[in-house]
């Protein structure tokens, strides 16, 4: 459970923007100026990944996929 955590609640101000808690910032080095990707699941929820994450696990399976098509 080390690396799980509930950080708390945040609220949705009023142009539907939240507030990342500053511990779930530090915990992930989540910068002012940094991109995150927004990922949606209608039945299992939201979740928020850095940029660079996703980018990485995107060129894994897609070299995956091009490696078994040779």
């Amino acid at each position: 459970m080390k690396n799980k955590k509930i950080f708390g609640v945040c609220k949705v101000g009023e142009k539907g923007q939240i507030v990342i808690p500053k511990e779930a910032r530090d915990m992930f080095e989540i910068k002012p100026g940094d991109s995150l990707i927004l990922l949606g699941d209608k039945n299992k929820g939201i979740a928020i990944v850095k940029t660079e994450i996703f980018e990485s696990i995107a060129d894994s399976t897609l070299g995956e996929i091009n490696d078994n098509k040779n």
